[in-house]
């Protein structure tokens, strides 16, 4: 038997190539846009890739069935027949109860609604075993130590969703046996289930023991329950269930970027066509950036952020540290269905400050010097909800970062002409809000590295 679990960073997505090498023959399961991957797992294994299957339509990433079809050329994709589900594209559609053999391996497709109406899973079970399954890939409806959250179709839909999870986890999770090995699409910091645990996989007797979202036996508990964990829906998860229920384009490689000499970028920046986007860290971005750019470092997380705070109709153009990087820079923007590209800065900020050309800066100051001279500063906490009720600095202001996309309003009360200082978890998505602060017109705000992790350590106070 043949099963590899790839992982991707970021938006903490979890596919499966699963398959038989005798028989040669093997699927991939949920498959991320940038396929070389799953060639290079059946080069290695000697086998080829004969299906394709999505658990459902997904919100948080741009599916890669259609390209890696592509690449493979004789694959067939198949997606849920269940509850409604129509594709803008083609596809072979499956039922509760299907089963495909990949030599002595079985798949059987379980209608397990509630993430969303049409959300199947796959049970895998020796041929000779078939009723007897000892993993399943759960893809968003069961998750290590939570579950799939109802509530991304909108609130007409959440009342029905969250009745179907609470039965998918009732009348069909529960009643496997304690052995089976769950594999979910999804790991921790993912925004498509609240609090999901570290472990990539778990089995259905430790997850009843531990879950949360198995203990419920009544209804109207689980329903106060799964209402009261939900994290804010990320702007770009409606967007990304469009585009896969369309049937994203095939790209054939990371996205093509031209590089723009130094003068060729600035003009493009200054046609205000295009959205600029700086992905260096945010001491080199604090240190100096070209005018209007908004830092999104290019960490994994960078998929989520660049998903979350950037437009869907606007080109992007790029600032890169290291150039040699690029492709996977891009490939996180296109995780997120983001692959339109006006161009990068060729030669980087040393081509542009060779050239003479205007700089901004964004001050980053330490939790030391904010503790000296706190009085001086309006505060801002950009974190979520949750993370500024668990404690915060005092004084401080909330406005949760994706909430800030399209800029900061009077809402807050802050004065533009002040000093702010903005903080979240580490600085990361502090620097994204301090810079999406300064493009909007803040003239004296500045970002915390380390933010309350260095506050914390540094022994300074918290107010809760």
């Amino acid at each position: 038997m043949v099963f590899e679990k790839v992982q991707t960073a970021g938006i903490s997505q979890l596919s499966y190539l699963v398959g038989d090498d005798a028989s040669q023959t093997a699927t991939v399961v949920d498959p991320r846009p940038d396929v070389e991957v799953y060639l290079e797992l059946c080069r290695k294994h000697g086998v080829t890739i004969t299906h394709i299957f999505e658990t459902h339509i997904h919100a948080d990433f741009m599916s890669g069935a259609r390209e890696l079809q592509q690449r493979v050329g004789s694959a067939r994709i198949f997606a849920s027949g269940e509850g409604g589900a129509k594709y803008d594209f083609p596809v072979e559609k499956i039922h509760n109860g299907d089963r495909f053999e990949f030599g002595s391996v079985m798949l059987t497709a379980r209608h397990t609604p509630g993430h969303t109406p049409e959300h199947v899973s796959y049970e895998l079970a020796e041929k000779d075993r078939s009723d007897d399954p000892w993993g399943v890939l759960t893809g968003d409806s069961l998750f290590v130590g939570s579950a799939g959250r109802p509530d991304l179709l909108g609130e007409e839909e959440t009342e029905e969703l969250t009745q179907q999870l609470f039965h998918t986890l009732r009348d069909y999770y529960l009643k496997l046996d304690d052995g089976v090995i769950i594999h979910p699409c999804h790991g921790a910091g993912s925004a498509c289930g609240a609090d999901i645990g570290e472990r990539p996989a778990s089995t259905i007797g430790y997850e009843r023991r531990t879950n949360d979202f198995l203990q419920y036996e009544d209804f109207e508990d689980f329903k106060t329950f799964v209402q009261s964990g939900a994290p804010p829906v990320p702007q770009h998860y409606p967007i990304l269930k469009k585009m896969n229920v369309k049937g994203p384009a095939i790209i054939g490689g990371a996205p093509t970027v031209p590089g723009l000499p130094p003068k060729e970028f600035k003009k493009v920046v200054d046609e205000g066509a295009a959205q600029l986007v700086d992905t260096r860290q945010m001491l080199a971005f604090g240190g100096g950036h070209i005018p209007g750019a908004i830092n999104i470092g290019d960490r994994p997380e960078l998929s989520v952020w660049a998903g979350d705070m950037l437009s869907y109709e606007k080109p992007t153009l790029l600032v890169v540290e290291d150039e040699t990087q690029l492709d996977w820079i891009i490939w996180h923007f296109a995780y997120v269905g983001l692959t339109n590209f006006a161009g990068y800065l060729a030669g980087g900020m040393k081509a542009w400050d060779n050239q003479g050309l205007p700089l901004e800066t964004l001050p980053q100051i330490s939790v030391h010097r904010l503790a000296d001279h706190q009085d001086e500063f309006q505060l801002l906490d950009v974190r979520s909800s949750s993370e500024f009720e668990s404690g915060r600095i005092d004084n401080a202001k909330h406005k949760f970062v994706a909430e800030m996309r399209d800029g900061v309003e009077g809402d807050l009360g802050l004065n533009p002409d002040e000093p702010v200082a903005v903080y979240c978890g580490s600085g990361y998505r502090a620097n994204i809000a301090a810079s999406l602060m300064k493009r909007g017109g803040f003239k004296k705000v500045c970002n915390i590295p380390g933010s309350m992790q260095a506050w914390k350590n540094a022994g300074f106070n918290l107010e809760n």
